[in-house]
């Protein structure tokens, strides 16, 4: 039996939720604002985390953060009436694993959470294919280094500020350094997404991360754009 936590300030939504998640064979326990939602979260060993973004006390957005901070990864799905797709990239940018916007049908959530916990079963079961073979070391490429354990990643004596998920693609890049990802495999590989309709959040992580690793963002030397195909990480000498 998988145990999840509900967090959502209106009563009627977490009655709706507990109800039929039971029915769907799920241990359920619930939290109404940010504060108790970050300490059960953190102390309750859970399989999944519904977590609404417009929370008393704390937000959403601090809960997830502060969970991601702790490099606590239980797997969080976000339930709001925010819609637009600014909210949903920074939610996921932040390290949110879906996002479902108000208002919702209870079958719709149990199936995202079920396909969100089927990805995190297999990556966890998975031999690495998504992974550096040697994350957990500190690796060096080019003018790169990778820090897989402290999550960070400097040039020369300059540690970069890179968002989680940042560095998520980062590593996942040098993991497949000179090959042509397409944007599909970079959301499978780095977001868990098997479906295309986020292409976009990629496009917007990639110009993010070249802010931070590039001489010249405009005119990307590592990070660069293979056109009709996706992109390339190489820290070769040869230009395009």
């Amino acid at each position: 039996m998988k145990k999840v936590l509900v967090v959502d300030d209106e009563p009627a939504i977490v009655t709706l939720l507990e109800y039929n998640l039971k029915q769907a064979n799920f241990e359920v326990q619930s939290a109404t604002n940010g504060v108790d939602a970050l300490s059960m979260a953190e102390n309750g060993d859970f399989d999944i985390v519904l977590l609404d973004l417009m929370l008393p006390q704390l937000s959403g957005e601090q809960v997830l953060k502060q969970l991601r901070m702790d490099r606590n990864d239980t797997p969080v799905i976000l339930l709001t009436a925010k819609d637009t797709e600014f909210d949903k990239v920074f939610g996921l940018e932040m390290g949110a694993d879906d996002y479902i916007p108000k208002p919702f049908s209870p079958r719709e959530v149990i199936a995202r959470m079920n396909a969100v916990l089927r990805r995190y079963e297999k990556s966890n079961s998975d031999s690495g294919s998504n992974q550096p073979a040697n994350k957990g070391e500190v690796e060096t490429t080019g003018p790169f280094t990778i820090d897989h354990k402290k999550y960070r990643v400097s040039t020369g004596d300059h540690n970069l500020k890179l968002t989680p998920k940042e560095f998520e693609l980062m590593q996942y890049l040098v993991g497949h350094e000179n090959q042509v990802l397409s944007r599909e495999q970079l959301l499978q590989g780095v977001w868990g997404f098997d479906y295309s309709g986020q292409s976009r959040m990629v496009d917007i992580q990639i110009a993010h991360l070249r802010e931070k690793i590039e001489p010249d963002p405009k005119k990307p030397k590592y990070l660069k754009t293979v056109r009709g195909f996706g992109y390339e990480f190489s820290t070769g000498d040869d230009d395009e």
